[in-house]
């Protein structure tokens, strides 16, 4: 009784996310907290922006989610990695769909010379997102870097130093 239509409207995705920063992107949500009466229907969508040259989305996985990724303008390398360890990868331009399995660590990078916008459809109204590089250096408190050395197989202070780099402010 105290639903609206506001709960079932989200206004934004015609926007530009603002790409300036170390990664050259922007994702702006549409998961159940930013539109409420997505609750319960299983689905849910972003808009990804990249900076021309490179911006990432830098490998991640929805544990909650398949994706579905549409290009809307500009040129993505993108690629998942599966259970046993094989990239699969390609180039998309304007228009092309590629699908993200539920769960597998992901990537997006723009790979012209234009900003480039992409569309996500995702499986889930909280597909939960978890980059691999903030999660496991930039856990708090922080995994002990012994563990991670030993696991990239890499000299502690280098752990130390990418720990400092990821941390939250």
């Amino acid at each position: 009784m105290m639903v609206t239509a506001d709960d079932f409207l989200f206004k934004g995705l015609d926007k530009a996310g603002n790409t300036d920063n170390s990664l050259g992107l922007a994702v702006t949500q549409v998961f159940v907290m930013q539109l409420p009466g997505l609750n319960t229907l299983g689905i849910s969508m972003a808009r990804i922006d990249f900076a021309p040259n490179g911006g990432l989305n830098p490998p991640h996985t929805h544990p909650r989610a398949t994706e579905l990724l549409v290009v809307i303008e500009g040129t993505l390398y993108v690629g998942f990695i599966t259970t046993n360890n094989t990239l699969i990868s390609t180039k998309l331009e304007k228009g092309d769909v590629f699908v993200f399995p539920k769960g597998l660590v992901h990537f997006q990078q723009n790979i012209g010379s234009v900003n480039a916008v992409a569309i996500s459809a995702l499986s889930s109204q909280n597909p939960g997102t978890q980059q691999v590089a903030q999660t496991l250096f930039g856990a708090s408190p922080p995994v002990d870097a012994s563990v991670l050395a030993k696991a990239f197989q890499i000299d502690a202070t280098l752990v130390q130093l990418l720990q400092n780099k990821f941390k939250f402010s």
